[in-house]
């Protein structure tokens, strides 16, 4: 299994972010919940949901490929909320 994490992230219209990967060659796109965004880092205020994602970017992205190597893509997307982030 090879993941590539291509991006660039970008802002969807329920304010969550979409980044983009490859699985194998092929498209997968990784969105990313407006909560799972407010939940990554509880002690700050979120506000731009884009420089946010930046700021926690490599943890966000390790959420992400523990759930592409578990097997919990579907048609070409991954959905990561809230409830998918590791409280350290």
């Amino acid at each position: 299994m090879k993941i590539e994490f291509i991006g660039p992230p970008t802002l969807m219209a329920d304010l969550g972010i979409s980044y983009l990967a490859k699985l194998d060659g092929k498209d997968l796109e990784c969105q990313f919940s407006y909560e799972a965004l407010e939940d990554v880092d509880p002690d700050s205020i979120l506000g731009d949901p884009l420089d946010h994602f930046i700021k926690h970017q490599l943890k966000l992205l390790s959420v992400a490929e523990a759930k592409i190597t578990q097997g919990h893509s579907h048609n070409g997307v991954l959905q990561i909320h809230s409830n998918d982030l590791v409280i350290d």
